[in-house]
């Protein structure tokens, strides 16, 4: 109960409260998991009291959404960031999965809560397909960049998500111990990523060397 009027009291600096409320929840995500989540630990972590979360959040599932939500943006500036200087469409395509795993392995509780939080809903965050700027569509038009038809809506569809599906799986795999030597010959663990997606060959029908 003191603890409670205490916190009650503490005079408010943030300025941005569902900022602030955001960024400690991605503290406690990365520092502890997602178990330890909660709507009062995250009011703890930002410094206010335990009912100023929910003048943002009903509840502890609309936090993770909007975590969920800026992990996706994050993710959509990492791969523009990715393949600018790149030489030829198969070296782009590689950047993109390259900088998608290094967000994945850098963020990793924001990673899953990104999926958690999508896996029982009826689509990804409306963005991820409608904005062009979106991770998704960038590895989309490096498809249709590489060759494949952007009238062929299924099939561009089909091609966007094997390359997606590829990037997710290496993501969850990259850190296994039986790749170490491989990482040892090419030189480190972005050549080994690389040569793994150049090495795919799902996309090489009209990708250019």
């Amino acid at each position: 109960m003191r603890e409670t009027a205490a916190a009650e009291s503490r005079p408010y600096h943030h300025g941005d409260l569902r900022r602030a409320l955001i960024d400690a929840a991605r503290r406690l995500l990365e520092s502890e998991g997602p178990s330890a989540l909660s709507l009062r630990a995250v009011a703890r972590e930002a410094g206010v009291s335990p009912a100023a979360p929910y003048h943002h959040f009903k509840d502890k599932a609309e936090l993770l959404d909007a975590v969920a939500h800026e992990g996706w943006e994050m993710l959509d500036d990492a791969l523009k960031a990715a393949g600018g200087g790149a030489r030829s469409v198969r070296e782009r395509m590689a950047s993109l999965g390259v900088a998608y795993v290094r967000f994945a392995r850098g963020n990793p509780a924001l990673y899953r809560v990104m999926y958690d939080q999508s896996r029982d809903k009826a689509a990804l965050p409306e963005h991820v397909h409608a904005d062009n700027d979106s991770a998704y569509c960038r590895v989309r038009d490096a498809l249709v960049e590489a060759g494949a038809d952007p009238t062929d809506k299924i099939g561009l569809e089909l091609a966007t998500v094997a390359s997606w599906c590829a990037a997710h799986g290496l993501a969850e795999m990259a850190s296994f111990k039986q790749f170490e030597h491989l990482k040892t010959e090419l030189g480190g663990e972005e050549a080994f990523l690389r040569g793994v997606f150049e090495h795919m060959g799902l996309f090489a029908r009209g990708l250019d060397d």
